[in-house]
This record gives structure tokens, sequence and C-alpha cells, in this order.
């Protein structure tokens, strides 16, 4: 009762190419998505602080180094500068916070007209970058 046909038994197989598809796309999606914080390249020893607590990533950063040099953004600027770029910042931004990254062997006067001028050029939230918010 052989109809002529044999039966070729095949073993069930897995295709996971839309699998390895779909693990590449979002993969992409979250490299584009993520957004990375990168400090400038500016040899600093911050302070440390017991009550530090994580920052806002879109708060535009100022760093002071020890020898009393200013950058905001990673750009140099000069201290009777630093009021007008910060304003132009503000401007342009939603988000009203500042952050000073300053050396631990900056002199504190320096610090605090660094603050000052943020908070004359209308920043809301002023802080300042430590230890334990490097990460």
């Amino acid at each position: 009762m052989s109809l002529g046909r044999r039966r070729t038994s095949r073993k069930p197989e897995v295709d996971i190419s839309p699998l390895i598809d779909v693990v590449f796309i979002l993969l992409i999606f979250f490299m584009v998505t993520t957004t990375f914080v990168k400090d400038s390249q500016i040899d600093l020893e911050r302070p440390g602080a017991a009550s530090g607590s994580r920052a806002s990533t879109k708060a535009l950063r100022i760093v002071l180094d020890r020898h009393g040099a200013l950058y905001v953004a990673d750009a140099p600027v000069k201290p009777w500068m630093l009021q007008s770029r910060v304003r132009e910042y503000l401007r342009d931004s939603s988000d009203g916070s500042v952050l000073v990254v300053v050396d631990r062997r900056v002199a504190s006067e320096k610090l605090i007209e660094v603050v000052d001028q943020c908070r004359l050029a209308g920043a809301t939230d002023v802080g300042v970058v430590t230890d334990t918010e490097a990460g």
C-alpha cells in the first residue's frame, strides 16, 4: 500500500536570524538614546562630600582648575565673560542648573566668585561637583 512517496523525517529547526536582528536593533536604539556625560580632560582633584548626590546630566558644567582658569562647556573663558556665557546658556536651555567642577586646591574666594557670577546670570540651581558625583 505504498503510494510511491517516501516520507522524509526532518528534524524541527529554530531560525534565530530574526532574533539576532531584533537584538541588533535594540542595541542601536539604546546606543542612540543614551546620553553620556563626559568631563573635560583637565586634571582635577575633586573635593569630597558625605552628602553628595547625583546631578542632572543637562546642567551646564563650569570647570575651575587649580591655576584659576575657567572653562564653560570645555571652552576656555575669561572670568569677566563668565556671567554672559552662563546667561546665554540659560536663555537657550530649559534647565537652570549649573555645576561647578573645581579642584580641591582652589581658594574658596575663587569658588564663591564663580558661584556668585552664575547666580547673577540667572541660574536657579548651582552645585559643586564632588568625588561621590564623579562616579
